[in-house]
């Protein structure tokens, strides 16, 4: 794997590592340097006596060094991974060292194991218990939704609009009875519409919006034996229902393709658990996938994914209608570079339409615009795109808007993002004209705010 400057910076977990990991590029700090077909290692001088050992696995990459940082990749994985795209003639050649030969060692025993786990006959479930596991579940569903439904009732009553930042904390209140309930999904979504509460001209609609799809799930659930079963599997995400991850990779619709990964991003949720969204497009499929995986306590994701890249995968995804969310059910062997289907303005409109009428209940969609100019008017940026007299709000910190626009030189771009039904979330950036499989111009770094 060969990865540039940037496919690397978009690596970072915060601005503050790629800072840091460019500050380690100087060769007098790396003794060490070396690589093979699976890995690249080095050994890092830091204040203590013992150079840090830092490698990578390119298979994914994976990242893995002896430093005390509970950042992945730390800034040392990422300065190596940067000397490596900007002086490669600095590595040598050579069979990996027995500290990166066991890790690498051990990686692969793992995998294998997973697979011949996999590949194992599950035992059969318990039909009886599972449906009285699902009774009770539904039980306690339904009796939040009902109180649910009594204080939807009653924000309505008193009027939104005199809603103030006292009452959020009781909106918190309810968020929280819903996750006692066993529908976190409907938390969720409570403590989303809470902080709309005064935000920016125009609230009380937003909100109202918001409290509209809640009391959609609302009316649904005592339905819910009259639902399609794909319905009823959305219905089931939308309420934060788990799903067992065995029984999808068992029986989920798969999908082998060559898979364009269109941008990525990652959300902070509280001090330890960080959420990252990796979008894949299929070459030949045209399906477009999001792969959903969190990080705990700063151990970093199994598997690394770069804007702009391709790679070869079966992916299972989940029930439902127009799902997007999938698994990655096998990584195959790298594909050749390919070329992403032309995709235009009108086809995007399109698409969203069938996206929403199918489940009006997913939270994001996956836009790509082929010919878009960022812009700024007042203290709100925008995406104005070329191919029709529109413009989107764009939900994008002020840093990193003015380093879209640098990239753009006020002319088109073509952008891929996130659309919520109010901003569009730019991600990745392609110079105009470019196919969305090539090396973007810009990608969003750091977690998002």
């Amino acid at each position: 794997m060969t990865l540039s400057t940037e496919a690397v910076l978009a690596l970072a977990p915060d601005d503050a590592s790629a800072k840091a990991a460019k500050g380690l590029l100087a060769p007098a700090k790396w003794p060490t340097l070396g690589y093979s077909d699976e890995a690249v290692w080095g050994e890092c001088q830091g204040s203590g006596s013992k150079p840090y050992q830092t490698q990578v696995d390119l298979s994914g990459p994976v990242f893995r060094c002896s430093c005390p940082s509970r950042k992945f990749p730390c800034k040392h994985g990422l300065a190596l991974m940067l000397l490596r795209a900007q002086n490669g003639a600095s590595f040598t050649a050579a069979a990996p060292p027995p500290w990166v030969a066991e890790w690498i060692a051990s990686r692969r025993d793992k995998a294998e194991k997973k697979e011949a786990r996999a590949a194992e006959p599950a035992a059969a479930p318990d039909p009886a218990a599972a449906a009285k596991r699902d009774a009770q579940r539904w039980k306690r569903i339904e009796a939040g939704v009902q109180e649910l439904a009594r204080w939807l009732d009653d924000q309505t009553q008193r009027g939104l609009a005199a809603l103030g930042s006292e009452q959020q904390q009781a909106w918190g209140a309810m968020a929280a009875r819903m996750v006692d309930a066993q529908a976190p999904g409907l938390g969720q979504r409570i403590t989303q519409a809470a902080e709309l509460i005064g935000v920016g001209d125009g609230w009380p609609a937003r909100l109202l919006d918001r409290l509209g799809r809640l009391q959609l799930i609302v009316d649904a659930v005592p339905r819910r034996e009259s639902l399609s079963p794909a319905t009823l599997a959305d219905l089931r995400i939308a309420l934060g229902w788990p799903q067992d991850r065995e029984g999808l990779l068992a029986d989920g619709e798969r999908i082998s393709d060559h898979w364009l990964v269109l941008g990525q991003c990652t959300d902070e949720r509280d001090a330890k658990l960080v959420e990252r969204h990796v979008w894949l497009q299929g070459r030949a499929s045209g399906r477009r996938a999001l792969l959903l995986d969190y990080s705990h306590g700063g151990r970093g994701f199994e598997t690394g994914w770069v804007s702009g890249s391709e790679r070869a995968a079966v992916l299972c995804f989940y029930p439902g209608h127009a799902s997007q969310r999938a698994l990655v059910a096998e990584l195959l062997a790298d594909a050749p570079a390919s070329t992403a289907p032309a995709t235009d303005t009108p086809d995007e409109w399109q698409r969203m339409a069938q996206q929403i009428a199918a489940n009006p209940w997913q939270p994001l969609l996956p836009m790509v615009w082929g010919e878009a100019t960022p812009a700024r008017h007042g203290d709100q940026w925008w995406l104005r795109l070329d191919a029709a007299p529109q413009a989107l709000p764009m939900q994008l910190a002020t840093q990193e808007a003015w380093q879209l626009l640098a990239h753009s030189g006020g002319a088109p771009l073509r952008v891929f993002g996130e659309w919520d039904g109010e901003q569009f979330a730019p991600l990745t950036a392609w110079a105009s004209g470019a196919a969305v499989g090539s090396a973007p111009v810009w990608t969003l770094a750091g977690v998002r705010a």
